[in-house]
């Protein structure tokens, strides 16, 4: 039981690593980083319940899996729109992105 709560302590750590640098930072690229932090954290409660829960299976990497699928198209999308808002505004910081509000 020692390991599961090492796991689950590291991706405690690590989201909230990942919660802080999007509340906080005003950088796009940093707040996408940190999406990417949070997931992964997912991910490591997944693997981490899969294998030392109570009812070991491969479902948690199965989802795992999918989770990975869905980050790595959340990163395309989320770089091309990126591109799309520096064209046009010259500037990642996400207090200029206020095109949605009007």
């Amino acid at each position: 039981m020692s390991m599961l709560s090492s796991y689950l302590t590291l991706a405690a750590v690590l989201f909230c690593i990942g919660l802080f640098g999007v509340l906080t930072k005003r950088n796009a690229i940093i707040v996408l980083l940190s999406i990417e932090l949070m997931l992964n954290a997912v991910n490591l409660n997944l693997i981490a319940f899969s294998k030392y829960g109570v009812n070991p299976s491969i479902a948690g990497h199965i989802f795992s899996l999918f989770t990975i699928t869905v980050a790595a198209a959340e990163a395309a999308v989320g770089i091309a729109v990126l591109i799309v808002l520096y064209r046009s505004r010259a500037t990642v910081n996400v207090d200029e992105f206020d095109e949605l509000r009007r």
